[in-house]
């Protein structure tokens, strides 16, 4: 006598919402992703894995210190760029569920201005709080320092389907001299039609360094310095690397020479080496060694404005 069901495989994404541990596929792959499912003790990291319908699946559960995950990954620029949230007045842009919004106050932020096109996403506990000003069914792109008593010291960014380049020159209307920002690059919302495959996935590595530089480059032209770059701690269901550029207003330091730069134009000797790292890793996620472009070659002076 045959088993069956011992001889079945499916999905391992698909096997998690039939077993009912999430109810969702989404939810699902986010998991699988952040590395809390365990298949037999083995830990898997693609949703698309096919596994024994029998298999011995136990899912760990992380602690989660914000309402949403997007807290993790300004958490980590925030002590990557040694960012100072105490005591600032901060404009959230595309709040959202408000992750960032719960970061930014539990970093120290005086007042957080949350800004969405939607309604009614932010978490009920960051609604009800003192600190949060919730401005809903509102485009970023349109908003006027006017609507509000001050100019803002720091902007923190996490939109989607839109290019950052679209967002920025409102932001930078909005924030003091000086002031900062945090934005999340996506790349499927910042490369060309043409380079995105299937399900929003860009695997070229030459990709995210075209898009990384389009970003920074586009920031300089409106008058910010690019100060820093660093790539999220969390990987997005469909695969694609995330990164995060710090960015100030106005900045007399020059962190790079663009003249002396070949072949990207924006980056700090430590910024391309995050590049490196990161394309690294988007390659061994591939089962590739090593990123497809040439070491990036740029300033290793700094230079002060006079």
């Amino acid at each position: 006598f045959i088993d069956l069901k011992k001889l079945k495989k499916e999905r391992l994404d698909v096997l998690l919402v039939e077993k009912r541990f999430f109810t969702t596929r989404e939810k699902a792959k986010s998991a699988i992703m952040a590395g809390e499912v365990l298949v037999d003790g083995e830990k898997f990291n693609k949703a698309g894995r096919i596994v024994k319908s029998d298999s011995n699946i136990s899912v760990i559960k992380k602690e989660t210190v914000y309402v949403s995950r997007g807290g993790e990954k300004l958490e980590k620029a925030l002590k990557v760029f040694s960012v100072n949230i105490k005591g600032k007045r901060v404009i959230d842009v595309g709040a959202s569920t408000g992750g960032f919004t719960d970061c930014l106050l539990k970093s120290g932020a005086e007042k957080v201005y949350c800004i969405d096109v939607g309604y009614g996403q932010l978490a009920w506990k960051l609604q009800k709080d003192s600190r949060v000003v919730v401005v809903d069914r509102t485009n970023i792109r349109y908003l006027n320092a006017d609507k509000f008593d001050d100019l803002f010291e720091l902007a923190a960014i996490d939109v989607s389907f839109i290019s950052l380049d679209k967002v920025l020159p409102a932001v930078y209307n909005l924030i003091k001299e000086k002031g900062e920002v945090v934005a999340l690059i996506k790349p499927q919302f910042e490369a060309g039609r043409e380079f995105i495959q299937k399900g929003g996935l860009i695997k070229k590595a030459e990709v995210h360094q075209i898009v990384i530089e389009r970003v920074g480059d586009k920031a300089q032209e409106m008058g910010f310095s690019v100060q820093g770059l660093t790539f999220s701690p969390l990987k997005k269901t469909s695969g694609n690397i995330e990164y995060l550029i710090y960015l100030v207003k106005n900045s007399k330091i020059i962190l790079f020479n663009t003249l002396a730069c070949s072949p990207v134009s924006l980056l700090t000797p430590a910024a391309s080496a995050i590049i490196i790292k990161a394309m690294t890793i988007a390659k061994a996620n591939k089962g590739e060694s090593q990123p497809s472009f040439k070491p990036i070659v740029v300033a290793t002076h700094t230079e002060r404005a006079e």
